[in-house]
């Protein structure tokens, strides 16, 4: 039996999940839940083989959540389950050791099927993403991914409309080296304003709780 964690901020979607997985008979669900605080003291406590993660889970984004469930326990598969599915979004989660991500407005099966194979070992993308993915290559998405992981979360508080000082004190850096960080984001990507870098962000939805 596969033992699955639902993480989704909305109940029906979670009661519909778990009726729609355990139906098989292959997976049992061992707790839904909520929030990202709650989901993370339930890993360690009910020891998950597969978590399907929403990225709009609060008040963790889905990202930093993911990100924190595998440095915390590397074994479990994490699969993202979102209604956010930007091709950008998807690759960056990907990146961050994603197991899966399965789009909310795929057919309902495709759950099930995603759960099975990361369980398995494989990775797994629901059809219409796959085909999203390989169609709809965008400049844009090239140089988002040059940027590094630090710059990577300057770029998300300067959306967010944190100021220099603000941005600082949440990452813990000098306001000299927020602001050096956002000069050479600001290169990279090649745009003048913080306007548009938040169009960027929005355009590739590569933090959607923020916008939502």
């Amino acid at each position: 039996m596969i033992r699955v964690l639902l993480l989704d901020d909305h109940p029906v979607v979670r009661d519909g999940a778990k009726r729609l997985l355990e139906q098989t008979g292959q997976i049992q669900v061992v707790g839904d839940y909520g929030t990202s605080e709650a989901a993370l003291l339930a890993c360690r406590q009910q020891s998950p083989q597969v978590v399907v993660l929403d990225l709009s889970l609060g008040p963790v984004h889905g990202l930093d959540c993911l990100t924190e469930l595998l440095l915390a326990q590397p074994q479990i598969k994490v699969l993202l389950f979102s209604m956010h599915d930007a091709p950008t979004l998807v690759k960056r989660a990907l990146s961050l050791g994603a197991a899966g991500f399965v789009s909310k407005q795929a057919p309902p099966d495709s759950l099930v099927a995603a759960v099975l194979a990361v369980h398995r070992g494989e990775c797994y993308l629901s059809h219409d993403l796959a085909q999203r993915i390989r169609l709809n290559a965008d400049p844009g998405e090239a140089l988002l991914a040059s940027l590094s992981p630090r710059e990577l979360e300057v770029f998300r508080c300067l959306v967010q409309g944190l100021s220099v000082a603000a941005s600082a004190k949440k990452l813990g850096l000098s306001a000299k080296t927020v602001s050096n960080h956002q000069t050479t984001i600001k290169e990279k990507l090649q745009v003048e304003t913080t306007a548009a870098l938040v169009h960027l962000a929005i355009k590739h939805a590569l933090w959607p709780g923020d916008f939502v």
